[in-house]
């Protein structure tokens, strides 16, 4: 995993073409105005849409990343919305400009024998990137999709026409709960499990997995995971943080955030979500043990500390030294 940069590609896009793939759902392909390439990325990548106003928003890359010339991206209207999807959906049509930063990937796609890849409903975006990727390199993959309704289950008949042997739609009000159990029942030798979706079937899936070998599951959350708040063994109160390349020292309080401060301190770092879950503020830990409350590091990246997510984890030593 690389430390995200200040200097990563930023770009305003045009969209060059808007479309309706599910209900609820807006498809925009988006391209440099002056036709130049765009930066390559792989299947897990996502980029920030920048929307004004205090608004970045992530969303995954699901189009081809052969494709130099095109990112595609897929919105779901939260009804919930915070103003990021309401704004893409109200406000983004083709021929329209936004401010587009990444890629970035903290869900990458790990060589294997054979996956199993399971989406729930907009959770399809950076899995169908994925799987046709397996697919092209000749690979042995089968895809369980879930959705609440098939009218809302975005690029479903796609998938289903293309890879009839391999896809398999599960429409919640035909069929009821995705039949995990049959699915990840028994481990598989040489397996790996994707899993995007929401944070219900995050948990269903993860309690499916928790027999299966050590770094089999690999999954990519849409909001914070509600224990990465909770302290970790040995989390202190109050630390020090060295910010080791602009020579500025720190004082950590209880309420504070270290991303708060780093800001506060003038020192240039990308920033997004807040909550632990973009990874866009990662940071390389030269010194001290960090207390991990994000949602983005796996088992191993924790127990490897060589870089944290500063906007909500904190320290389990006195003094902390970060390459910043």
């Amino acid at each position: 995993m690389s430390t995200a940069s200040v200097h990563e590609y930023t770009a305003d896009l045009i969209v060059r073409h808007r479309g309706a793939p599910a209900r609820g759902v807006v498809v925009l392909d988006l391209a440099h105005p002056d036709g130049e390439d765009l930066p390559r990325w792989q299947p897990g990548a996502h980029v920030d849409l920048i929307l004004g106003e205090g608004l970045t928003r992530q969303y995954s890359l699901c189009g081809d990343p052969r494709d130099s010339a095109t990112w595609r991206v897929a919105v779901l209207l939260d009804p919930n919305s915070r103003g990021g999807s309401q704004h893409v959906h109200d406000k983004l049509y083709e021929g329209d400009v936004v401010q587009v930063r990444g890629p970035r990937n903290h869900f990458p796609l790990v060589d294997a024998k054979r996956y199993r890849f399971v989406a729930g409903g907009i959770g399809i975006t950076p899995i169908m990137a994925m799987a046709e990727n397996v697919h092209r390199a000749g690979g042995e993959w089968t895809l369980l999709y879930g959705g609440r309704t098939r009218g809302s289950m975005a690029f479903a008949d796609d998938l289903a026409d293309r890879y009839p042997d391999r896809v398999t739609v599960w429409p919640q009000d035909e069929q009821g709960l995705l039949d995990l159990d049959a699915l990840l029942g028994e481990p598989e030798e040489g397996t790996l499990v994707y899993c995007c979706g929401p944070e219900a079937l995050l948990n269903a899936v993860e309690d499916r997995c928790a027999h299966w070998p050590e770094g089999s599951l690999h999954i990519e959350r849409f909001a914070a995971k509600t224990p990465t708040i909770e302290p970790g063994a040995g989390s202190l109160d109050r630390f020090q943080v060295v910010c080791q390349r602009s020579g500025v020292t720190l004082d950590v309080q209880a309420e504070d955030s270290i991303l708060e401060l780093v800001e506060a301190a003038g020192i240039p770092i990308t920033t997004s979500c807040y909550e632990g879950v973009c990874g866009s503020c990662e940071a390389r830990i030269l010194e001290g043990v960090p207390d991990h409350r994000d949602s983005v590091l796996n088992a191993q990246q924790r127990e490897a500390s060589d870089v944290m997510l500063i906007c909500v984890s904190r320290s389990c030593t006195e003094r902390l030294v970060l390459d910043l």
